[in-house]
């Protein structure tokens, strides 16, 4: 991608989508980013009564750079299920409800966003009137505020005449606070921890952890294992590179994660989105310490090393990654 034109469209975007509830953004090299009219959501059991839902495709897609679909999943107790993400549209919802019911007739007690992005909250609408829905606090007001903004941005980057139209708000139940966790105990020795370290990709991430069964979700911060690497794009760089590491250190070594968008992996497969960030974060300092403007530093931290061919990279990296880094390094420069 030419960078005199990777430059101009960084000065178009807006650098919080959160704050505006829908940004002007520099479009990606493919629109939809993912077809949500196409994807085939599947089954992959954890641990006993503990499952994975993700796209067919993220075995034989991820580790080659193609953007992949939400993965979700539930958690069946003796009280009842904890769903995982409710997706883009209807035509997902659909599916994934169907995986659960060819496990158990359960009622849906609770069902948690890890994001305010649409794929994991749009069909919110679509769950029962008694599920209790659970929420970052900051997601919640957010989406409150800004949800028909957030669905123009969906429709930006996943295209009309997905389903995204239709969705419509509905509030979250229960919140959990910045630096704070939420415990439910399902029933049957299923305890989740539902964690909001502050922001990690964005102010409305949630985690989900089982620590008995070792089993994490984690969300947008955690997109998928290499070459991916991640989206900050909401304006923020300081914040989520000390929450990725605190995230990371938190985990043991023989975690089961379920990436964002793709296949299962361990806790060496989410490394390289730390390495990323700890190397942006370096080369950043250097060329702002040395005097570089956003366009110098642009030119010269390229971070090649870690462009293995992730569809998504020059987008990611020159449009929102680096001058996110910048922004926030140069603002706390001398501090």
């Amino acid at each position: 991608m030419n960078k005199n034109l990777i430059v101009t469209m960084v000065t178009c975007f807006l650098l919080s989508l959160h704050l505006t509830g829908i940004a002007q953004i520099p479009l990606p090299p493919q629109v939809p980013i993912w077809d949500g009219n196409k994807v085939e959501l599947t089954l992959h059991k954890l641990a006993t009564n503990v499952y994975a839902i993700q796209p067919t495709s993220v075995e034989s897609e991820t580790t080659k750079g193609i953007p992949q679909a939400t993965s979700g999943g539930f958690i069946v107790g003796e009280k009842g299920v904890m769903l995982i993400e409710c997706f883009l549209n209807k035509r997902l919802f659909d599916q994934e409800i169907k995986l659960v019911r060819s496990v158990t007739n359960k009622p849906i007690l609770y069902a948690v966003n890890t994001s305010d992005h649409g794929d994991h909250c749009f069909t919110n609408y679509l769950l029962p009137a008694n599920t209790l829905i659970i929420q970052n606090e900051f997601a919640k007001e957010n989406l409150a505020q800004h949800f028909d903004g957030i669905k123009q941005f969906m429709i930006t980057l996943f295209g009309k005449g997905r389903g995204i139209e239709e969705a419509t708000y509905r509030p979250a139940d229960i919140t959990v606070a910045k630096n704070n966790k939420v415990t439910i105990d399902l029933g049957g020795n299923k305890i989740v921890e539902l964690i909001n370290t502050g922001t990690a990709q964005s102010p409305a991430d949630l985690f989900v952890w089982m620590p008995a069964e070792k089993v994490f979700w984690a969300g947008n911060p955690f997109i998928a294992e290499s070459p991916t690497i991640p989206w900050l794009f909401d304006g923020y760089f300081l914040e989520p590179a000390a929450n990725l590491k605190k995230i990371y250190d938190m985990l043991p070594d023989d975690a089961i994660i379920v990436p964002g968008h793709g296949r299962i992996t361990n806790k060496a497969g989410i490394k390289y989105t730390l390495d990323y960030v700890q190397s942006l974060t370096q080369q950043v300092q250097a060329a702002v310490q040395k005097g570089l403007t956003l366009e110098q530093t642009q030119q010269t931290v390229t971070m090649k090393e870690y462009d293995k061919g992730y569809v998504l990279f020059n987008w990611l990296h020159f449009n929102f990654n680096l001058p996110n880094a910048y922004k926030d390094i140069s603002n706390n420069k001398g501090k």
